[in-house]
């Protein structure tokens, strides 16, 4: 099948996918917010670059767009068009996903990757999943109090 879409209308479609701040992303983002959770980064230089990042509990999050991401639950087929490209880019995100977790991990911090479909369906639950990672005790030490929501807080 080939694209829907002319060489121009298609590159003006593909120039608006945003790499921050997507929708799924700052759905994230405010879900976090209403918990109480605060004190993430945006833009910290560690290996993959995470959406966010929690420096104090060593907590990278990344919101992993089904398409980009091969995302197996929603299983979007790939681009007919143009498969040389596609196949191999989207085959690389896979690997270098696999990859910088690795890194991540050896380096010692925790890694909490959530699908945009999981986030779409209910940004309250991928939440409640970052949460979890930041109280996680790290060798009996405890996140700070900023970093998340503090019980006396919770109405």
């Amino acid at each position: 099948m080939a694209d829907l879409y002319g060489p121009e209308v298609r590159s003006r479609v593909m120039s608006r996918i945003r790499k921050t701040d997507s929708g799924p992303e700052v759905r994230l983002r405010k879900a976090l917010y209403a918990l109480g959770v605060r004190g993430w980064r945006l833009r910290a230089k560690l290996p993959g670059t995470p959406d966010l990042v929690f420096t104090k509990a060593r907590v990278a999050v990344f919101v992993d767009g089904c398409f980009w991401h091969a995302c197996p639950r929603c299983a979007i087929p790939r681009p007919r068009s143009n498969r040389r490209y596609w196949n191999p880019k989207i085959d690389r995100n896979v690997a270098r996903d696999k990859r910088v977790g690795k890194e991540l991990r050896a380096l010692g911090w925790r890694v909490v990757r959530i699908w945009e479909h999981q986030i779409v369906r209910d940004p309250r639950s991928c939440a409640g999943k970052v949460l979890a990672r930041l109280q996680l005790p790290e060798s009996g030490s405890s996140p700070s109090r900023r970093q998340t929501a503090s019980s006396s807080s919770a109405r």
